[in-house]
């Protein structure tokens, strides 16, 4: 072997290491902005950002809407009649003790919620995501003398009580979903945040 022959080779190594040192920095720099169009956009992180819901104007026995998630969520303060009728109703439920996961642990209970007089609720219906109507009038002639108040698709006939959970004999297959909440104060719950009971 001769010295020129041991020369090129080094030159080969050198060239063929330098290659592929600037290649692996290339591919790092094209690999960043790929990977990082991976993570959602500003947009998208707000749209799944928690939402607060201030309760403190909330009568007995009215409705909040709460936009979270591009769903319609509910917050009912329920009336302590609403609360007693809850029992009543168990025999007409699909689920009445809530055995299908739609709530988190802390919501499954009789009133489905942290605190007894308020429900919180995805208003959706599990049937085929038609938006439910708030009912809570007791026996309206098109509901019947055994309603006590709850929630009517119109879509196809479902109903739900004030707890969310689902009559039987309805298309619906599941009760409401509850979603993951939290008590930040005694007037104000953050939605799509999981904080467990208080």
């Amino acid at each position: 072997m001769s010295i020129e022959e041991g020369v090129d080779l080094k030159k080969r190594r050198f060239l063929t290491v330098g290659t592929a040192v600037v290649g692996a920095i290339g591919a790092g720099f094209a690999a960043v902005p790929f990977i990082a169009s991976w993570n959602p956009s500003e947009r998208a992180k707000a749209l799944g950002a928690p939402e607060e819901a201030d309760i403190t104007n909330l009568e007995p026995g009215a409705l909040l809407r709460v936009k979270w998630r591009g769903k319609v969520c509910w917050v009912v303060n329920r009336t302590e009649q609403n609360i007693a009728d809850l029992k009543t109703l168990t025999d007409k439920l699909a689920d009445p003790n809530s055995e299908v996961p739609q709530q988190p642990p802390y919501a499954q209970n009789e009133t489905r919620s942290i605190k007894p007089e308020y429900a919180v609720l995805v208003g959706i219906c599990t049937h085929l995501g038609c938006s439910p109507t708030y009912r809570p009038e007791v026996a309206p002639a098109d509901l019947g003398d055994d309603w006590k108040g709850g929630f009517f698709c119109p879509c196809h006939g479902s109903s739900f009580d004030l707890a969310g959970r689902v009559y039987k004999a309805v298309p619906a297959p599941t009760n409401l979903v509850v979603p993951p909440h939290q008590y930040l104060s005694e007037n104000v719950i953050l939605i799509g945040v999981d904080g467990g009971a208080v």
